[in-house]
């Protein structure tokens, strides 16, 4: 059961999406399969919860989306990054790692031996 994929935790599915595509273009399919491997498989995205999220995500102006010629031959939605985007993904980390850093400091503390 631990090595069964999860969902992701609400709201890090764009934080995720930003990500992936700042290591490049991608198509909607792509960009599930490369968070499933950044991931080590640990997060499956649902393309039912993907591709909702790039409409969103582009009319926020976060990413920009053209038609072009996949690694198959055929004709595919690429996503890009936009400026908007870059920036956001920073904003998006940096409350991220300040959020799972207060987390993880919780997590760490023990009460001390009879201690109530």
């Amino acid at each position: 059961m631990a090595d069964e994929p999860n969902d992701l935790l609400q709201g890090t599915l764009e934080l995720l999406v930003l990500k992936a595509l700042s290591l490049g273009a991608m198509h909607g399919w792509g960009i599930g399969q490369r968070i499933d491997l950044l991931s080590n498989d640990v997060f499956k995205v649902h393309q039912g919860s993907l591709y909702p999220a790039l409409q969103r995500m582009l009319r926020k102006g976060w990413v920009k989306a053209e038609w072009r010629m996949s690694e198959n031959n055929r004709r595919a939605r690429y996503y890009l990054l936009t400026r908007l985007g870059e920036r956001q993904l920073a904003a998006e980390t940096s409350s991220w790692q300040r959020a799972s850093g207060a987390i993880n400091e919780i997590l760490r503390v023990q009460l001390a031996p009879g201690g109530a």
